[in-house]
């Protein structure tokens, strides 16, 4: 009887030690094939452009540019890269292949979502500006696409600034990521009642809102919003002042509230990337997050909240416009622009070859 019943077990471990095994390699698969994918769009997009047009879209990895990220207007802030505008139909068309490899279907609708509200905000500026232009959205790469090269790619305009980096296939870094919308609600015209960003939105107010009144004294940090987020769009952040309510302190629905919360935000990614940021976050131990949110807490408020883990830091304003403009951003404190991934592969390197070996 024993041994049948050490038989059993044996069985179900190993069972189980299989399935986890192809789990885990079913992930890295997924990792490797979207890594493929991305460098062949990224190369037919570059093979499909002029000789003017690579001089100003293409730059060497290591260009300080590559970490000269911001989602003002380009009249604000002068951009590299490639325009939209610029291209012709099988350009677009191959600029438009890589986006839909690069974003989720979701952050693709988002990101266009995002371009549209700019011919909203020309039609109701009174003074126009040259720069509401849904073209003037730009596509840089630094570096030789490749699998196993150094390589970004950096697809920006008003608020709108995502950032992929590529480590000689160790990983793929993919913040900072922004996205912004103004207006946060369209109150006039054929595109009246439009939310771009309305899930980030109400996600958070729905948890800000359940919280009891303990709950929300470690919660709501005071009753003015700031003007924008804290980090703006430095090149390098790290963790903001450590307030708030942590996850350890929420209820189960209040718990399921905030991670479905994350989990909008990752899902703007592919589906690989954004699962490796949720497991990191899993690995890191959900218990530390905290969410803190300053202002309103009714539609129509200025708000602000963030939601900070030991590694990561989300962050949300919307105060500018009478409350209807919405400026939302995703760091990572030691993976924007791929940091952590190129410590990791210099330190391989040391390891192997050892220090000062040329690679």
């Amino acid at each position: 009887m024993l041994d049948l019943l050490v038989h059993r077990l044996t069985r179900v471990f190993l069972i189980t030690a299989a399935a986890l095994l192809a789990q885990v390699t079913a992930a890295q698969q997924a990792r490797i094939d979207l890594t493929h994918d991305m460098v062949s769009a990224a190369n037919n997009f570059l093979q499909s452009l002029n000789n003017m047009q690579r001089n100003t879209g293409t730059y060497d990895f290591d260009d300080d540019d590559r970490f000269n990220w911001h989602f003002v207007p380009t009249g604000m802030h002068p951009r590299k890269g490639v325009p939209l505008r610029s291209m012709n139909a099988d350009q677009r068309k191959a600029a438009e292949e890589l986006l839909q490899v690069f974003f989720s279907a979701k952050g693709y609708q988002k990101a266009e979502a995002v371009r549209g509200l700019e011919s909203i905000l020309a039609e109701i500026e009174v003074n126009g500006r040259f720069d509401r232009d849904p073209e003037l959205y730009f596509i840089t790469v630094f570096g030789t696409p490749g699998f196993d090269s150094n390589w970004a790619l950096r697809y920006e305009g008003h608020h709108l600034a995502y950032n992929w980096t590529f480590v000689r296939g160790l990983g793929i870094a993919s913040s900072p990521q922004f996205f912004g919308s103004n207006p946060a609600e369209v109150r006039a015209g054929d595109k009246i009642g439009t939310r771009v960003l309305s899930a980030e939105e109400d996600i958070a107010r729905d948890l800000v809102k359940s919280l009891s009144a303990p709950q929300s004294s470690q919660a709501i940090l005071g009753e003015e919003a700031p003007r924008d987020i804290f980090t703006a769009a430095e090149q390098e952040v790290g963790p903001l002042e450590n307030s708030g309510i942590s996850y350890a302190d929420l209820n189960s629905q209040q718990k399921r509230i905030l991670v479905s919360l994350i989990e909008e935000l990752a899902s703007t990614q592919p589906e690989p990337i954004a699962e490796e940021r949720l497991n990191i976050i899993r690995e890191e131990g959900l218990g530390d997050i905290k969410f803190a949110w300053i202002g309103g807490t009714e539609r129509g408020d200025a708000h602000y909240y963030r939601v900070q883990g030991p590694s990561f830091l989300i962050e949300y304003d919307n105060t500018q416009n009478n409350a209807n403009h919405i400026h939302l951003v995703w760091r990572d404190f030691a993976g924007d622009f791929g940091r952590d991934l190129i410590r990791m592969h210099y330190g391989a390197v040391a390891a192997e070859f050892g220090p000062g070996h040329n690679h």
